[in-house]
């Protein structure tokens, strides 16, 4: 399992050029950034990448109702044109709340809209020609994008048998957040794994995500997570696989403790079969810095015992 870290997007941007510069020094894999309603998370990773090198760039996720296949697909190739080929694209549904309730569309049909999303998408990607209409979207165009760049990998938002089903067939695995590791395990790493299988691809991609803090005050930790990340465990999809993991709220799956204990639990997600895993720092400055400074020595003993 690769680790990586996400980033506070909250900041001015020259300061998440700066912790993503921080990202590649400590030798992790990746920087993931979240677009919710700050950063458009595509265009701060074109920022980003023609700034750093050498780190892998993921965006979790952009969602997909308000991005025409189109334009997500020539904003990521500009993305990766900027970085050197260097993005995943994570992408999702988001939530009926938002894209019903504050953009006025409709979340009908949302497996469908995903389905011939990814039909139109992944072929922009690898600069082809589209003519697609489906019942949820068309798209076409008159010839293949002209931007030199390879396609990245798409990973889907999927948690959802169904949504599952689609990130094996049709993208390149899928993008966790709010998921412990006992579902990982039973139910998010077999029906994807599965799927790909039957559709002759790859092995997916399983991106897992997780508040993170390493700290002296498990109990403390997981109380303030509670609150912190307490709208995820509102949301139908999170709710859903909180139930699944027999977990109260968003506290009782974030990863807590001190050093040995944060090790073990990330030891478990990694043998659910997780393959790449980008913690959410979050507490104090001394327990950010300490979490920071553990998922270095992670990084380095996995990268040392390839």
């Amino acid at each position: 399992m690769r680790y990586g870290l996400t980033i506070d997007t909250s900041r001015r941007i020259p300061d998440v050029v700066a912790q993503v510069r921080a990202v590649r020094d400590a030798g992790l894999a990746s920087a993931t950034v979240s677009h919710i309603f700050g950063y458009d998370a595509l265009t701060l990773l074109g920022i980003v990448g023609a700034q750093v090198p050498d780190v892998e760039l993921v965006t979790g996720v952009v969602p997909t109702y308000t991005r025409h296949p189109i334009a997500m697909a020539q904003q990521a190739l500009t993305v990766q044109a900027a970085s050197g080929g260097r993005l995943t694209l994570g992408i999702g549904l988001s939530h009926q709340i938002v894209i019903e309730g504050m953009y006025g569309y409709s979340f009908d049909k949302p497996a469908r809209h995903m389905r011939e999303y990814l039909h139109a998408l992944m072929p922009l990607l690898r600069h082809e020609q589209v003519s697609y209409e489906g019942e949820t979207l068309t798209a076409r165009t008159i010839g293949p994008l002209e931007i030199d760049a390879p396609a990245p990998d798409v990973l889907v938002a999927a948690l959802a048998p169904t949504m599952l089903r689609l990130a094996g067939t049709l993208a390149d695995g899928t993008i966790t957040w709010m998921t412990g590791p006992a579902t990982l395990a039973d139910h998010i790493v077999p029906s994807i794994t599965r799927a790909a299988a039957d559709a002759g691809r790859r092995a997916p991609r399983v991106a897992c995500s997780l508040p993170v803090c390493v700290t002296n005050d498990p109990d403390g930790a997981r109380e303030r997570a509670g609150k912190v990340f307490s709208i995820y465990g509102t949301l139908p999809s999170y709710r859903a696989m909180l139930d699944r993991e027999g977990a109260e709220g968003p506290g009782a799956v974030a990863v807590v403790g001190d050093e040995d204990a944060i090790a073990r639990q990330l030891t478990t997600v990694a043998d659910a079969g997780v393959t790449e895993f980008a913690a959410a720092p979050y507490g104090s400055r001394e327990e950010r810095e300490r979490t920071f400074t553990l998922l270095t020595q992670l990084a380095r003993s996995t990268e040392s015992s390839r």
